[in-house]
């Protein structure tokens, strides 16, 4: 005989777990029929699995988490460049890119977007096309070609019909911006553009010509390239460069499913907690993408300790290790001599709290049987 749902959630809440995990094997048992024996079984496995993977009480957490981490790190490639799939985008993977989570870089160094639409646009691949084309910065070269005339020392740009018609701008447009992005004046007749550089000189000519095509005359300025792949049913956009606040307001684009590898702009738009999962989500792809198996709980302390404080930090000198409030700690990771004058001229005082310091001068840290006090009995 199977319980009730009601059954179930009486004795989900009289289990001796946490409140998060009673929630999610309540969700996960709420559609599926179970006997008084299968919950039973349900039940002692999972408490069986939460406490064996319960911490001990004074075990070094951080030591165990770096060495969890980083020894995988050691197997992985210098694959740069690689997406699989999509040729036509260049991404960061591997230990380059491990090394710029847990560095917190402001820019990657191959920012990329994967861009989910709406069901009204996923499923038609000319509507996926117009967003992604209303999205891409469209330059000069999208529409046209320019040449240079000696003779007269202009700039001559011949535009494509088509080309305008498909990324839904007029010529008129395309004089328009031209001549704000330029501050020169920009003389249209039907389809061709000339411009003039200030002074008549065949170098002012080129650096006009350079200028022009730097101009992004519709889309997002820093989204050079947008490819469509389908994915199922649906069509996906995959971007070369990243501008999430943007993006996410274009109608057709889902916000809750798109997503950015430039975790700065998602604390930035979406807040620390994102960043956070942003990081545990980037580092885990990361290591499995390479093969390897890393226990989440030590990606999840690391994020914890990167945004505690409410930023963006990294696992470096200008972040975490270089905040620590013990001076022998800073000292021994990098630049020791400017950390110890730089503290004795402020006559600061090291408690010797942490084990890095206790190891310096040789006492017991203060984690496992070195947190211990015995205690004699009169």
């Amino acid at each position: 005989m199977s319980l009730s749902e009601k059954e179930v959630a009486k004795r989900v809440e009289g289990l001796p777990l946490p409140r998060s995990i009673r929630s999610a094997l309540e969700l996960e048992l709420r559609d599926v029929e179970v006997s008084e024996e299968e919950f039973v079984e349900i039940a002692e496995t999972v408490v069986a699995d939460y406490l064996r993977s319960k911490v001990e009480p004074c075990e070094a957490v951080g030591v165990v988490a770096a060495q969890s981490i980083g020894e995988p790190g050691t197997q992985m490639t210098m694959r740069t460049f690689h997406y699989a799939g999509v040729a036509e985008i260049n991404v960061t993977l591997g230990l380059p890119r491990l090394i710029e989570i847990v560095d917190a870089r402001k820019i990657p160094s191959t920012p990329t977007m994967t861009i989910r639409l709406d069901k009204d646009y996923a499923l038609d691949r000319d509507i996926a096309r117009e967003v992604a084309w209303s999205i891409e910065s469209t330059n000069i070269l999208h529409l046209g070609s320019m040449a240079t005339d000696l003779a007269e020392m202009n700039v001559v740009i011949e535009l494509n019909e088509d080309a305008l018609v498909q990324r839904k701008i007029t010529a008129e447009e395309v004089a328009e911006r031209l001549a704000e992005g330029t501050k020169l004046p920009a003389e249209q007749q039907a389809n061709q553009i000339i411009m003039t550089p200030p002074e008549p000189s065949y170098r002012d000519l080129l650096q006009l010509v350079e200028k022009i095509k730097t101009i992004s005359l519709k889309g997002i300025e820093g989204i050079n390239r947008v490819v469509i792949r389908k994915e199922g049913d649906e069509y996906v956009l995959y971007t070369e460069g990243s501008a999430l606040k943007e993006v996410i307001q274009f109608q057709g684009v889902d916000p809750t499913r798109t997503k950015t590898n430039n975790i700065t702009e998602i604390g930035d738009v979406l807040g620390i907690e994102a960043a956070r999962n942003a990081i545990i989500n980037e580092a885990t792809d990361t290591l499995r993408e390479q093969g390897l198996s890393v226990d989440v709980r030590h990606i999840m302390l690391v994020a914890d300790i990167m945004t505690c404080d409410g930023e963006v930090k990294q696992i470096g000198r200008h972040g975490v290790s270089g905040e620590k409030a013990s001076v022998l700690a800073r000292a021994a990771f990098e630049v020791t001599v400017n950390h110890i004058l730089d503290a004795a001229v402020r006559g600061d005082v090291d408690d010797l709290r942490g084990v890095t310091e206790n190891v310096i001068v040789g006492q017991p840290i203060q984690l496992g049987t070195g947190d211990v006090k015995l205690v004699a009995k009169r």
